[in-house]
């Protein structure tokens, strides 16, 4: 296990390296950020001293070079509009969006996967087909869309939770709800499929022969066998929650990594992106890496190999 291990971290660093040199290449293509930093009436003098004091005049292979340099000594460079650490600006939002990925990770596991259960073992009943339409919907409403229905109906109809903003407990009702809602889907639906394929198979056959219930199939055995896939998608997903953070974030006025991207995309500051890429790349990264050790735990018969 240990020689995969470090033959995925290897696997781990060249996509993560990828990934910087695609984000790096395309934002200093979106334009010259100087240009957003001075007057309107600016020189054509300042403009150019501000971009040699802002290192932008020189080739964008040397820039790269000493970015990766940077990099190597833990130093992400400094902010080109607050003029402060990117990490630190990074790392004082990152407590907000970790709060609602958490928040949303447990709407999509508290309710995906024991709707997926119920749904493979009452297939044909009603309860089946109303948590098969509200799965489809799930998948089907775009994240924004569901965000302002949220907000329309529980915020400003009923006025029963608030709409923006981050502090009480209960201003991440909404968004959580709005993230996790595709996830929630996903669980339910793999959740589903995985089971009815274990519930097919002999051992099952050979349990209710001798005389366990369903139930007890399902809980003492089916579900251990079924985890598998459940797995790999959980480590998709919590990428996807960090990911998708960007949308709700800015429907809800949400102060975390999401709508800071957002705000310094438009502003073009290349540093903050960077770090904001780089953070969820590793966390995609890091928990796929990390699900295919936890298949040996789950499973004992599965080998990871070369």
């Amino acid at each position: 296990m240990l020689n995969y291990a470090v033959q995925r971290l290897i696997q781990a660093i060249v996509a993560i390296f990828g990934v910087l040199t695609i984000v790096f290449v395309v934002m200093h293509l979106s334009g010259d950020p100087t240009l957003l930093l001075v007057p309107q009436d600016a020189s054509a003098e300042m403009i150019a001293e501000l971009r040699h004091q802002l290192g932008f005049d020189r080739p964008i292979h040397i820039q790269y070079l000493d970015y990766l340099y940077g990099l190597t000594q833990l130093d992400f460079g400094i902010s080109v509009v607050q003029r402060v650490p990117a990490l630190d600006i990074v790392a004082s939002r990152l407590p907000y969006t970790i709060q609602l990925a958490a928040g949303a990770l447990v709407v999509a596991i508290g309710i995906g996967i024991p709707a997926g259960i119920v749904m493979a073992t009452m297939r044909g009943s009603a309860i089946e087909r109303i948590l098969t339409a509200i799965v489809v919907t799930g998948q089907s409403v775009p994240t924004f869309l569901s965000a302002i229905l949220l907000i329309f109906i529980f915020g400003v109809t009923l006025r029963w939770l608030p709409t923006s903003g981050a502090g009480e407990l209960s201003a991440m009702i909404l968004p959580s709800i709005a993230l996790g809602a595709l996830s929630m889907s996903t669980f339910a639906r793999m959740t589903r499929i995985a089971i009815i394929d274990e519930l097919g198979k002999d051992y099952v056959r050979a349990g209710r022969a001798r005389g366990l219930s369903l139930g007890q199939v399902v809980f003492r055995h089916v579900l251990r066998n079924a985890s598998i896939p459940v797995i790999t998608i959980a480590a998709l997903e919590i990428g996807n929650l960090l990911a998708g953070a960007v949308i709700i974030e800015t429907v809800f006025a949400w102060p975390g990594i999401g709508q800071l991207a957002i705000q310094s995309i438009q502003s073009r500051d290349f540093l903050v992106v960077q770090v904001i890429v780089l953070l969820i790349s590793f966390v995609y990264v890091l928990t796929s890496v990390l699900a295919d050790l936890v298949y040996v735990v789950v499973d004992p018969r599965i080998r990871l190999v070369r």
